[in-house]
């Protein structure tokens, strides 16, 4: 297996959380790179295999994971609420958690550290619990930040790594013959079975109970795999609640043809002691058929099914099926198509080449010249099961994909087809009526997601349009002073906001500048934001406070039931000076030609919209060649239970280091705005951000023209 790349490093402080607040089990979630994903990095007292299903996250899932991630706090549930909580749709058993982010001291979260206990730890953590926890937490957030600043970032792996704990004793060779001897005397079974159920020791009455006279023929595997009467899901679910909440489990099974065993579990840190007896009661026959990837499958189709209902955009559904379906089923290859304007789409693909999907891609559904369009048009699942089967009907497609089997299964949903799904395989494989009829109900799960997924995704194009249509396409020329701008909408929720900011040249050669930003993200907001931009033209030359001042009695008039937080600057090019009103908005951040940060004392103003007769005070503030001025939105800095003060004081270190570097490379202000972006970790965002940029190069350079500057 190959594991993560450093994230060893963090074993001791998973072990101590664990350790130190009594819990059996824990684990370390890492943000991967430029996703907002988190990846399973380390598992302790669980096995790694069995946390598959839950391994890559998206911080859209509302998790306690996630909901620690976004919130950066610790988060706790128990047991009796896991189900409403959703800590894992897939293993619905008893136990309590707690999930703890991973924050630097440069506010920086890096993922998220958990500890799980058995569902008899009472219902609240204890004070010495939670300072164990967040004390583990900051020692391995801290180790990240120093990797990272060392040019060595630690990073999940395709494999989450399974941390094994030291033994607190090992038994001399002498003892451990002597436990063995002492199980064989038991009149009773006794099995050892590591986390992940596999027997690494037997005794020879087990062996009898279960059919064979050799106990070393029940080593190396689980049971379940070693004996077809215990496949059975029923069985295998009773391992894991006893593996997930470590209490013991009791049950029956039948062996054939008609002994009844007694099956106990007792869970611990390294593994499951089972013993196994004669029961005289009655065991129910096993379920026909059932092996343990069926069980497997289940697993995955049960996560699957509670992911979809949160998937919100179409790429979302395309992960959640790849990531589940295919490692469900064990297949190579997977293409999700939507139905377009008589074609069918490649939505997304998993397993196949970019030439292939593009042979594919756009394929007509009036003539269906392939499976996936003629399954849309005929509204039937179609399984091919080898490359024969294929060639009579449409021999390029093996040629073409690669693949020796298929399924192919269309999407419908509310009367009308909305896509197909494909999975394929590398060999040929027979359909058994079970997966063909599970596909099929699945596919009825994915058309719903994806028929949600589509009109979600066209809310977000039409906002997108929308709020681009508010905003200035491009700044304007302006002698002597270097702008930039940057706009970004948040990744999370309705996609618009209502941030805004403009550069307005005035007839004196002045310039007039303004950010705002307007509560609530909808459409409504982004509409008030276009009458506050207009309102503000109008009154653009006049003193900033009057500027405000309009803008303010309109807004009352108007009452939109919104209020507008909004910072206006005139700003003098050729005397290097600037005129500052604000109305409840962050202050500006100035960086002064030596490099010095200062926060500029600007007079705070109420907020637009409140109170018609309300005051703007300005303020007149030098800004000599060379110097920048920030201007920014609430969504640069805001950070939940950060203070103001501490997030400004974090933002000015990070512009200071941000103009160093971009300095040093020769850097424009355009430079200076993405490193700056890059620098305060804006992937995951709840709020739209907007900045400004503004650097004076003074007289002289006001003389001569600037290239018009795209934001």
């Amino acid at each position: 297996m190959g594991h993560s790349s450093g994230v060893e490093a963090l074993d001791r402080f998973l072990v101590d959380a664990v350790r130190s607040t009594g819990g059996h089990s824990g684990v370390i979630y890492l943000l991967a790179p430029g996703e907002p994903v988190l990846l399973l990095a380390s598992v302790l007292g669980l096995p790694a295999a069995q946390a598959v299903t839950w391994s890559r996250i998206s911080l859209d899932t509302p998790m306690l994971l996630t909901q620690a991630v976004r919130d950066q706090r610790l988060r706790w549930q128990h047991s009796q609420e896991n189900q409403q909580a959703g800590l894992s749709p897939s293993m619905p058993y008893p136990f309590a958690i707690a999930q703890t982010p991973l924050i630097s001291d440069d506010g920086t979260c890096w993922g998220a550290l958990g500890v799980i206990w058995s569902p008899s730890h009472p219902a609240a953590l204890s004070p010495a619990e939670r300072s164990s926890l967040e004390d583990a937490a900051q020692g391995a957030a801290t180790l990240l930040r120093r990797a990272a600043d060392a040019g060595r970032p630690m990073t999940a792996g395709r494999y989450a790594r399974e941390v094994t704990p030291p033994r607190t004793r090992t038994p001399s060779h002498e003892e451990a013959l002597a436990a063995a001897d002492f199980t064989e005397r038991l009149p009773e079974g006794c099995c050892g079975l590591r986390l992940d159920g596999t027997v690494v020791h037997a005794n020879s009455a087990a062996a009898r109970l279960l059919g064979t006279d050799r106990p070393e023929e029940l080593l190396g595997a689980p049971l379940w795999e070693r004996l077809a009467w215990l496949n059975d899901p029923v069985h295998t679910d009773r391992y894991r609640a006893s593996l997930m909440s470590r209490e013991p489990k009791t049950f029956l099974v039948l062996r054939p043809p008609d002994q009844s065993l007694r099956f106990r579990l007792f869970p611990g840190a390294s593994g499951i002691s089972v013993r196994i007896s004669p029961s005289d009661e009655q065991a129910a026959a096993p379920v026909r058929g059932a092996t343990a990837t069926q069980d497997s499958v289940l697993q995955r189709v049960t996560q699957l099914a509670s992911a979809l209902t949160q998937a919100i955009g179409v790429q979302d559904v395309v992960r959640l099926v790849a990531d589940q379906v295919l490692p469900a089923f064990d297949a190579q290859g997977l293409v999700v198509y939507v139905t377009e304007g008589g074609r069918l789409r490649v939505a997304g693909y998993r397993g196949y080449t970019a030439e292939a999907i593009d042979h594919f891609d756009g394929t007509p559904l009036e003539s269906p010249p392939n499976p996936a369009a003629q399954v849309v048009h005929d509204r039937r699942p179609q399984f091919v099961e080898s490359t024969g089967d294929m060639l009579a009907r449409y021999p390029e497609i093996p040629d073409v994909t690669g693949k020796a089997a298929w399924a192919f299964l269309p999407l419908v949903t509310t009367g009308h087809a909305v896509g197909c799904f494909v999975l394929s395989y590398e060999r040929p494989h027979a359909f058994t009526r079970d997966e063909r009829t599970v596909l099929t109900s699945l596919a009825s799960l994915i058309s719903q997601a994806l028929d949600r997924a589509r009109l979600f995704d066209a809310k977000q194009q039409l906002a997108r349009q929308l709020q681009a249509g508010l905003l200035p396409h491009e700044l304007p020329a302006l002698p002597g002073l270097d702008v930039a701008a940057r706009y970004l909408p948040a990744t999370r929720g309705m996609d618009i906001g209502g941030d805004f900011y403009d550069v307005i040249p005035l007839d004196n050669g002045n310039v007039a500048v303004v950010i705002g930003d307007v509560q609530g993200h909808n459409v409504t907001a982004a509409a008030l934001m276009g009458q506050v931009r207009t309102a503000v033209h109008a009154s653009a030359g006049e003193p900033p406070e009057e500027v405000l001042g309009r803008t303010n009695r309109l807004l009352t008039d108007l009452d939109p039931g919104l209020f507008t937080s909004c910072l206006y600057i005139q700003l003098d090019v050729t005397r290097c000076r600037a005129v500052v009103a604000t109305a409840g908005h962050p202050p500006p951040l100035l960086r002064h030609p030596d490099g010095r940060i200062t926060v500029p004392d600007v007079p705070p103003g109420p907020l637009l919209g409140i109170e018609a007769g309300a005051q703007y005070p300005e303020v007149e503030l030098p800004m000599p060649p060379g110097s920048v001025l920030l201007l920014y939105t609430d969504g640069l800095v805001e950070r939940p239970g950060l203070d103001p003060d501490d997030a400004t004081a974090a933002l000015a270190r990070d512009l200071a280091a941000a103009a160093e570097r971009s300095a040093g490379l020769g850097g424009t202000m355009d430079d200076l705005a993405d490193r700056l972006l890059r620098t305060r970790h804006t992937e995951n965002r709840d709020d739209d951000i907007a900045l400004l940029l503004l650097s004076p190069s003074g007289p002289a350079a006001a003389r001569e023209p600037a290239a018009a500057r795209r934001p």
